[in-house]
């Protein structure tokens, strides 16, 4: 950016500046350290933690109404017990730091998405047809039904490429 120092200028400069500030979640909490250093140090076997009998919509509207009453944010997770990827996040979430870490911040819910065959009216609620991939977490301000982070719901589609300490960072980078 080249700096002009006239007042036009220097609002120039200013604007300039707004998506890269808008692009960072502004005050989040630290993320928890983790003594794990890699997913094979996570305990085995990994969960398989979609419930393909669940009621989906009464799953996710209980959850919304524990997040509006705790004041906390709502996370909506997309998934199948199928997924490694999906496997791994939930293996790093059971980790006691990241529990509670989550248990503060967030009210978490589990939604199985199937091969993209089911619950996907869940997604549809938020303007999203079909996740580019699982896990897939929509990040949801209950006290306005917002989805907080679109265009990064499958952020962590490609998690065993992160680390367990990537995943718990960005889980962090949502929180107030």
């Amino acid at each position: 950016m080249t700096v002009n120092w006239t007042a036009t200028g220097r609002f120039r400069n200013l604007v300039a500046l707004i998506p890269a500030i808008l692009a960072v979640p502004a005050l989040a909490a630290p993320a928890p350290g983790l003594g794990v250093q890699s997913f094979d140090q996570l305990p085995k076997p990994l969960p398989l933690p979609y419930d393909e009998k669940a009621d989906a919509d009464a799953a996710v509207k209980a959850a919304m109404a524990r997040a509006k009453a705790s004041g906390k944010l709502l996370i909506i997770d997309l998934g199948g017990n199928w997924c490694p990827d999906c496997r791994v996040l939930a293996g790093t979430m059971a980790l006691p730091q990241v529990k509670a870490f989550i248990g503060k911040h967030y009210e978490l819910v589990m939604v199985d998405v199937g091969r993209f065959d089911r619950n996907l009216q869940i997604p549809g609620r938020y303007g999203i047809a079909r996740p580019e991939g699982v896990p897939a977490l929509l990040i949801i301000d209950p006290k306005t039904n917002r989805l907080l982070n679109p265009g990064k719901t499958s952020a962590l589609s490609n998690a065993r490429a992160m680390t367990p300490q990537a995943l718990a960072d960005w889980l962090a980078s949502w929180t107030k």
